[in-house]
């Protein structure tokens, strides 16, 4: 690896002196046994305000510093290559989990099943990037990893809905204008919320900026928000959270012994026929629901989800997820992982409701912070003294006023892209032990775009035996970079 300049701490200009704060640095990687030569750009690009000022255009206004890494092929045509933005969700994430988990030419170190070595940690050549089949842009939304609001901007301006993905497709179309890649295919990737923002800057860029995009891939996705918030007078996230809870005590040895020597896929095909047929009936029947009838569901939701009838009954058939996660494995003392459910965790006592953290993200939080800081200083030469931040609380006060009095939702605007861009295609990846966003419910939404007949084939879907983060689990993210490389190179124009 050459590096140039050696990593430097910018000083804190005021908002009029804001200028780009970008480092070059190139290195070397093999990928399927033959060396790929990259330049990697890492640092901080000045978001500037369109302004019309009494006829007259003002563009010179800092309004964010925005953090991205990208990471181009040496010797390729810029005009051809393809480039993919990518981004995390939360809201509040950095990119860090897509960018050392699953696609950058770096990832963190963690064992097979993806449960990390002691500290401290370390980053590995990542054998299953992406970057040898499209060069990489990681975007780090405002007031997530170095990004912040210019001095003087209300960081809040940028957290909300609309805001979001108008900042973060403002700096895909700069980036695209000073590297030359308005002729390249262009994808986006995201994960969590961030595919909420992907379907979202689909409809943005093709009306705001004219921009096409090839594709779109979508992990671990939420498009409607309905299938996930367990309101009162929402019964749908019940239904379509049950083959996950299946999944999980499938994992965990909790179902009775005829269904646990099965293969997990038959069993899911069972539990997702019964999740959408009876179930879904009693559900809607409500407090007409007939007791017989009644005390038949109940046996069948305690057979598949390895908890008792008399559980199931209290919950009055509707197990919402932190009930599930506490009190699969009550009786062992452990609780199960929200982002993952393979993974297990220790709260004070059995006795409570919820579990009172998430083990699977307990799991990832100290490698990917570690390591991130480490590797952008070391290898990519930048440095700063703000803290990055890896995941902050944003989705607590995150604004949908867009979406007043009714769910959030971005399946139509994601119809609406593909309706108008027909070549426009979606590659959607889930993991059957993910309890933040539920293989089924992705299964439910997509099957409710309401896409024309000849769009349908656009849509394309992979799962996996791992969680929300299915990378970490090496299986996985081998299988996930055949899916989404094979995605990316049929999916450009021919």
């Amino acid at each position: 690896m050459t590096q140039e300049p050696a990593p430097q701490t910018p000083a804190q200009p005021s908002a009029a002196a804001l200028q780009d704060h970008l480092v070059v640095t190139h290195h070397t990687l093999t990928v399927g046994g033959a060396e790929l030569r990259y330049t990697a750009t890492a640092g901080t690009l000045v978001l500037r305000e369109e302004r019309h000022k009494d006829g007259v255009w003002e563009g010179d206004k800092p309004k964010a510093t925005v953090f991205v890494v990208a990471y181009s092929k040496d010797g390729a045509d810029p005009g051809r290559r393809p480039v993919t933005f990518a981004f995390n969700g939360g809201p509040g994430s950095s990119s860090v989990w897509l960018h050392l988990g699953a696609l950058g030419p770096k990832r963190v170190l963690m064992d097979e099943l993806g449960h990390p070595t002691p500290p401290p940690y370390r980053l590995i050549d990542n054998a299953h990037t992406l970057l040898d089949v499209t060069d990489l842009v990681f975007i780090d939304p405002v007031s997530t990893g170095y990004s912040r609001a210019a001095p003087g901007e209300k960081p809040a301006d940028f957290h909300a809905f609309n805001e979001d993905i108008a900042s973060v497709g403002d700096v895909i179309r700069l980036y695209t204008s000073r590297y030359g890649r308005w002729s390249s295919p262009k994808f986006l990737i995201g994960e969590s919320y961030g595919t909420t923002r992907a379907a979202g800057l689909a409809g943005y860029l093709q009306e705001r900026h004219g921009m096409y995009l090839s594709g779109l891939m979508l992990v671990s996705s939420v498009l409607d928000f309905q299938t996930l918030l367990f309101e009162a007078g929402n019964d749908l996230p019940y239904s379509l959270f049950l083959p996950a809870y299946t999944a999980t005590a499938w994992y965990h040895s909790r179902l009775p012994e005829a269904l646990q020597r099965r293969p997990l896929r038959e069993v899911l095909r069972e539990v997702e026929a019964f999740a959408l047929g009876e179930y879904a009936l009693a559900l809607l029947q409500g407090a007409n629901l007939e007791a017989e009838r009644r005390a038949e569901v109940a046996r069948t939701l305690a057979r598949y989800t390895g908890l008792s009838e008399a559980y199931v009954e209290r919950c009055d058939l509707r197990l919402e997820i932190g009930r599930f996660t506490k009190e699969l494995l009550r009786d062992a003392g452990r609780t199960v992982g929200r982002l993952d459910s393979r993974f297990t965790g220790f709260d004070r006592d059995a006795a409570g409701e919820r579990p009172l953290y998430d083990p699977s993200y307990a799991t990832i939080q100290g490698p990917y912070t570690a390591t991130l800081n480490d590797y952008v200083r070391r290898e990519l030469g930048f440095a700063s003294d703000l803290p990055y931040e890896i995941l902050t609380n944003l989705y607590e006060t995150w604004s949908y006023k867009a979406f007043e009095n009714r769910f959030v939702s971005v399946s139509d605007t994601l119809r609406k892209a593909m309706s108008i861009n027909p070549h426009l295609k979606v590659h959607v990846a889930s993991g059957v032990f993910d309890l933040a966003t539920p293989y089924f419910a992705t299964a439910y939404t997509l099957s409710h775009l309401g896409l024309a007949p000849e769009l349908r084939g656009n849509l394309s879907t992979s799962t996996y035996e791992a969680g929300h983060m299915m990378y970490v689990h090496e299986a996985s993210l081998a299988k996930l970079k055949g899916e989404l490389g094979r995605f990316i190179l049929t999916s450009q124009a021919t």
